[in-house]
């Protein structure tokens, strides 16, 4: 019988005690990594590596190994990603400002946020490469997230995920620039610590989902609650909520499109960066979450996962079920058994930022529900991690826990990076589009079945 899409599992501390005693497998026959041999670091990155990492796989955490290893990015000089072979990589857009997520209109307009910048690009190309480029808004705070409303072929609005707002602009297909101001839809999101805002739509234009990143790395700046406070705060806020400087934050909001109508809709997720809208799986919401650091190489992992409504996650307490963080042992006991662990783990610290499902047609059947994700890169790690796009596979709209290195190459050596994914988007052809913030370049990714054209 197959378990339930993204199933709350109660574990007890006994049981993950248990778990965490079980050997780490090998490399199977297949191919595939798993248990300590998925951890592995960039030297193993190829297009088609398979990984599965199981909560039981989880060495201890351990705060005396954590590691300080930031890269140095490099100008590209002529280096491109690697892919599968059967597939093609181009050049759509170079210098850029540091694109970040990516997003396609209905018409095929790529709209780009050049976060740091503070504008919103759009990118019009015929194929192979962008012929054409504009600024579609300017002058915004960090923007991050891109959503068109209402879900469909004709929207009428660009909405903006601003570091401490929502904002949205009027559009029509195939507008370059914005029609008209700026209108604020949530005027207050929390601001410092991390500043990303992605925002996505339920299919039936109802809902408006704001992803908001923890303040911190694990609550450190969190003051604590005991006895009678805690038990009042516990009893008037959702499963896992944080609170003082933490408040809102770690969640997935959720709003009326038009901004009013505020509520938690998961909590315990340290940094939903990037979300997408699962086509076979109910409409869920999915996130692709960075964990926290400190606890070693290998603890805890990033993850990418369907949310449900109402879930725990675990920040700042727990990670990946019952594990708890040992900076924060014994703090909250009536949490240990009702945390929701994740769908898919990853490579620790790989920093899983933009997602997005393949819904075309231009690459093999085998592909179509799969998802896609941009890892970033790692800093807490001795041996580094991410620098990649994976595939994450789904079937009949489950995951099965398995993931495939899918565009590789942006590591030039131990200390230097030329390229760092952030977005990742499936052009209106079918090819998928992915952005990198370093050397300020977008690839398109696309499918010809000829043997050979993966350099």
């Amino acid at each position: 019988m197959r378990r339930p899409f993204s199933t709350i599992i109660a574990i007890s501390v006994a049981t993950i005690a248990s778990l965490a005693g079980a050997p780490l497998l090998a490399q199977t026959d297949a191919g595939l990594l798993e248990g300590a041999a998925a951890f592995g670091d960039w030297h193993a990155d190829r297009p088609g590596t398979r990984r599965l990492i199981r909560a039981q796989d989880l060495p201890a955490p351990d705060l005396a190994k954590s590691a300080r290893n930031v890269v140095r990015t490099v100008q590209r000089t002529d280096q491109k990603p690697i892919v599968p072979n059967g597939f093609e990589v181009n050049l759509f857009a170079s210098g850029l400002s540091g694109p970040r997520i990516i997003r396609t209109a209905p018409n095929g307009d790529a709209f780009v946020a050049e976060s740091a910048a503070g504008r919103i690009r759009v990118l019009r190309g015929d194929g192979a490469a962008a012929k054409q480029s504009a600024v579609f808004a300017s002058g915004l705070t960090y923007p991050f997230g891109i959503a068109f409303y209402p879900p469909g072929p004709d929207p009428q609005w660009v909405y903006v995920g601003d570091t401490d707002a929502v904002v949205r602009f009027p559009y029509r297909d195939g507008d370059t620039t914005a029609r008209g101001a700026a209108e604020t839809v949530v005027p207050h999101l929390p601001v410092g610590g991390h500043h990303t805002r992605d925002v996505v739509f339920s299919p039936d234009g109802k809902t408006m989902y704001v992803s908001v990143g923890s303040g911190s790395n694990d609550a450190e700046d969190m003051d604590g609650l005991s006895g009678d406070e805690l038990q009042r705060f516990v009893a008037s806020h959702p499963l896992g909520a944080t609170w003082g400087r933490e408040a809102g934050r770690a969640d997935v909001l959720a709003f009326d499109p038009d901004g009013k109508n505020e509520r938690i809709f998961a909590t315990g997720i340290r940094n939903c960066v990037g979300m997408a809208i699962a086509p076979a799986t109910h409409h869920m919401v999915w996130c692709s979450t960075n964990e926290r650091d400190g606890l070693g190489d290998d603890v805890p992992p990033d993850y990418i996962t369907g949310v449900r409504q109402g879930a725990f996650y675990g920040w700042p307490w727990y990670y990946i079920g019952a594990n708890e963080d040992p900076r924060h042992k014994g703090e909250r006991p009536d949490l240990n058994n009702k945390i929701t662990i994740p769908d898919v783990l990853l490579q620790a610290h790989s920093a899983s930022l933009g997602m997005t499902f393949y819904d075309g047609t231009q690459f093999p059947p085998a592909y179509r529900g799969d998802a896609f994700a941009a890892e970033h890169g790692s800093w807490n790690r001795s041996k580094r991690t991410g620098y990649k796009i994976i595939r994450v596979i789904v079937h009949n709209g489950v995951p099965t826990g398995e993931y495939d290195d899918f565009a590789t190459g942006f590591v030039i050596n131990d200390s230097e990076v030329w390229g760092r994914p952030v977005g990742v988007t499936v052009a209106k052809d079918g090819a998928l589009l992915i952005s990198e913030d370093a050397s300020g370049t977008i690839w398109r990714i696309s499918y010809t079945g000829k043997p050979g054209q993966n350099r």
